[in-house]
């Protein structure tokens, strides 16, 4: 490559990270607020291995293969290790990896923040997630309300919370029942639901359907349905939490079942991860979630696509 070459190429690169540099020092001030958050409610930051065995074999989701193992997924089976060990509070920002995962709002690789609290149900957890988000809102000096694509999502009046049932009745022209006979509950979720959610206040919808909620508790008196919410601004998916499934024996047979989808699919079929159903009987009643830390961000830098909140994208390496 010439010399003419070399200098275009860095003064292009040089162009393309001064117009991001500003929303990744907002991105950094977020993750520090996050970070301080949780360690100043008795959190413990954990390390968990980005290199693992077995993912969880979840139908939709796909891991990338790397040398025998596996980039996970998410942290969440090694963190519940450290529940069952006796870690109450758990906290880890981390990078996650999912195959075939590209767009406005998806990378392959990005950044989660994971946490888990002993001792708390589902809806328990909706609330501290609140706590969070206004948390860090009034450290990025916007304690009211966030400004995305010239729309306002208030953060002090009550949160809208919206159950799964609900939200096709209110929205879809299917019942949640009708879709999931037809095979259509995830169209109908991304088509007719999601865009509805999270528009004046951020949105918790709850009470997924059991069939959509591989690893979390279902509901005592309604086995049709699971504790598991998901938090929603402006249309967007945040964040996915539930109440943690403690029942090894359930968590196996849910596992196989997802074995078996992804086999009809086609898609690889991973190793059961066998010391994580061995401790799980030892796990406490817990809750969790997972908050995509690159889609925040894009919020609070009212950034289009996600590309603008990474200081590097794939294409660009």
């Amino acid at each position: 490559m010439s010399h003419e070459s070399r200098d275009s190429l860095f003064i292009e690169e040089k162009r393309r990270l001064d117009h991001r540099k500003g929303r990744l020092m907002r991105r950094s001030r977020m993750i520090n607020s996050i970070r301080n958050f949780f360690l100043d409610h008795d959190y413990l930051e954990v390390e968990t291995p980005q290199l693992i065995p077995a993912p969880a074999p979840e139908t939709h989701i796909d891991a990338i293969k790397a040398e025998g193992f596996f980039l996970h997924t998410s942290p969440e089976l090694c963190m519940k290790r450290l529940l069952a060990a006796g870690f109450p509070r758990i906290f880890q920002i981390t990078k996650c990896f999912r195959n075939n995962e590209r767009g406005e709002f998806h990378l392959p690789e990005f950044t989660m923040l994971e946490w888990y609290h002993s001792g708390i149900e589902y809806r328990q957890l909706m609330e501290e997630c609140r706590e969070l988000i206004l948390n860090v809102s009034e450290q990025l000096g916007s304690p009211n309300k966030i400004r995305y694509r010239g729309r306002d999502c208030g953060l002090k009046s009550d949160w809208e919370k919206i159950s799964v049932s609900r939200a096709f009745e209110k929205y879809s022209h299917l019942s949640m029942k009708d879709s999931l006979d037809k095979g259509l509950f995830d169209v109908m979720m991304a088509t007719e639901i999601e865009i509805h959610l999270g528009t004046s206040t951020p949105t918790f919808l709850y009470d997924y359907p059991a069939s959509h909620a591989a690893l979390s508790r279902l509901k005592p008196g309604n086995r049709a349905l699971a504790e598991r919410f998901e938090l929603y601004a402006f249309g967007l998916e945040l964040a996915n939490g539930f109440s943690e499934l403690t029942d090894a024996g359930e968590q196996r047979r849910r596992f196989e079942k997802e074995r078996i989808s992804r086999q009809i699919l086609g898609n690889d079929i991973y190793p059961m991860p066998e010391k994580f159903l061995q401790i799980l009987d030892h796990m406490p009643q817990a809750s969790g979630i997972a908050l995509g830390l690159d889609r925040l961000a894009m919020l609070y830098t009212d950034s289009t696509k996600i590309d603008d909140v990474v200081a590097f994208t794939p294409e660009e390496l």
